[in-house]
């Protein structure tokens, strides 16, 4: 009877083993493992062939290191819940300062527990701990899970646990073991000149880490905002009424909070967090800071409107959070009577909506560029950020009652243009070919040479002869000729080969 329900649970966990395995050293190896295929004696690094030698029936799926990674940043943004600082720990890991965030989840072992449960639920198996260094907490939770480690007891929680724990590469591990040192107390009590001389520097500073003896800075994944308030609901919520309203009252929050040290929000960033887990963040840039809560409100409003993907709240938000991710200091300016002086106001709460609705890069300014080059003339640039200089720009002068010298269309690549060779002077063509359609030349004024900027070509200095020229039809074209004719293009006789010609606007 015992025996038969040895080899049944044997059976049931060969069904159940599962192992992803990576190409290493050009040859497949373990890289992840469930506890079936562990309770089996397979190991992480173990060859693929040996594997299936100790367990024929062994599910094997390919490593996918980008889903992995997407994987892990959908976690990380989940995690932004508990704390603003996230940082990534690849491939596996994250780490989470929660200095000053513990208390208001109910200490630091509810704050552990609610983090592993939910992710547990989420289909994830989690191990945790918490430390005063990150080293100290990654290097517990390789061995153990659910650890609390107080202030100076890093080395005395470390000291027992296996050498593994540590992280450091396969091929130390290895030599630690051959030489003896079994647990990280057995290498802590070297001399760290002898672990340096024979394992390097690198592995010397992660004990030191590991042992609480120096830290390492972590990088979150994103900066922390100048300002953020959010709202906790006991209670999923998930009709459009309440979502609004609660993001008012945010808004209102957020201005008070800055509106004390005089700035107002360049930047806004809305994020929902839903009872699933996943997160929906949603960003408005803004061309003047923004003081009043109910200029937040519109450009949410419009920006909501306008997603293409609308905001499927699942089962319920169970946190909405308003964030200020770039703020300026405001100067207050004194206004007069005109009310010319609010212009300026206007027109960049209008861009603010627009950008809102359609995106910021959508809507944009030209400023004018100091360079001959005509295709370069002129620079667009994002209205919100830009409009200052814009309004401030100072374009070359036009010659009152003469034409104009450059086209109302300006194509932003030229279009090349059929001239027949025979026909053409030193001068405008008498004829030409654009798209499928002839053109005869009957006004002519020009030419205007442009020379090209050398020192930006490799050394290819071609001019550019451009011509007004007018058809029998009335159509007003600005082309040019690349090139001098006959002195800057041989072909491969060495005879002097065509110019090529282009149109590179419309008068009207």
């Amino acid at each position: 009877m015992g025996t038969g329900s040895r080899e049944d649970n044997a059976s049931r966990q060969n069904n159940l083993a599962c192992i992803v395995v990576a190409k290493q050293n050009n040859a497949l190896q373990i890289s992840a493992l469930d506890d079936a295929a562990a309770h089996l004696g397979l190991e992480i690094g173990q060859p693929l062939a040996n594997a299936r030698a100790i367990c024929p029936q062994l599910r094997v799926f390919d490593a996918d290191e980008a889903a992995d990674a997407r994987a892990l940043n959908v976690i990380a943004d989940w995690c932004d819940r508990f704390t603003p600082l996230v940082a990534l720990d690849s491939p596996h890991g994250l780490f989470l300062d929660i200095t000053g965030c513990a208390h208001l989840f109910g200490g630091e072992a509810a704050l552990m527990q609610i983090i592993c449960e939910a992710l547990t639920r989420q289909g994830f198996a989690v191990s945790a701990g918490i430390a005063g260094t990150s080293i100290c907490a990654r290097t517990m939770t390789r061995y153990v899970s659910g650890k609390i480690i107080r202030d100076g007891a890093e080395a005395d929680a470390v000291w027992p646990l296996p050498v593994f724990a540590l992280g450091a590469e396969d091929a130390i591990i290895r030599g630690l073991r051959r030489a003896g040192l079994k647990t990280i107390g057995d290498v802590a009590s070297r001399a760290r000149h002898e672990i340096t001389a024979r394992f390097g520097a690198d592995f010397t500073t992660l004990l030191e880490q590991a042992l609480g003896q120096g830290d390492a800075p972590i990088s979150p994944r994103k900066p922390l905002p100048d300002y953020i308030v959010e709202k906790r609901f006991p209670e999923p919520i998930a009709t459009e009424g309440v979502i609004a309203a609660t993001l008012s009252r945010l808004a209102q929050m957020l201005v008070t909070a800055m509106d004390q040290q005089g700035k107002g929000a360049r930047r806004l960033e809305a994020g929902f967090f839903r009872t699933d887990g996943a997160v929906r963040t949603i960003v408005i840039d803004t061309g003047q800071p923004v003081t009043r809560s109910g200029v937040m409100d519109r450009l949410f409003r419009e920006r909501l409107d306008a997603l293409n993907d609308p905001l499927d709240p699942g089962f319920g938000f169970d946190l909405i959070r308003l964030s200020a991710s770039r703020t300026e200091i405001v100067v207050q300016q004194q206004r007069d009577l005109d009310a010319n002086v609010h212009d300026n106001d206007e027109l960049a709460a209008l861009i603010d909506r627009i950008a809102a609705r359609i995106g910021g890069r959508r809507v944009v300014v030209h400023l004018p560029q100091d360079t001959h080059i005509p295709e370069r003339a002129v620079l667009a640039a994002p209205a919100q950020h830009q409009l200052a200089a814009a309004m401030h720009a100072t374009w070359p002068a036009r010659v009152e009652g003469e034409p104009p010298l450059r086209p109302l269309r300006l194509f932003e690549k030229p279009e090349p243009i059929k001239v027949p060779f025979a026909t053409v002077p030193d001068g405008p063509p008498h004829h030409f070919t654009w798209r499928r359609a002839n053109h005869a030349v009957v006004r002519v004024e020009g030419p205007e040479r442009i020379a090209m900027e050398w020192w930006k070509h490799n050394g290819q200095t071609l001019t550019r002869d451009y011509f007004r020229v007018e058809d029998e039809a009335g159509l007003r074209f600005w082309i040019y000729r690349d090139g001098l004719y006959g002195s800057e293009r041989v072909t491969e006789e060495g005879k002097p080969a065509p110019p090529n010609w282009f149109v590179h606007g419309l008068f009207a």
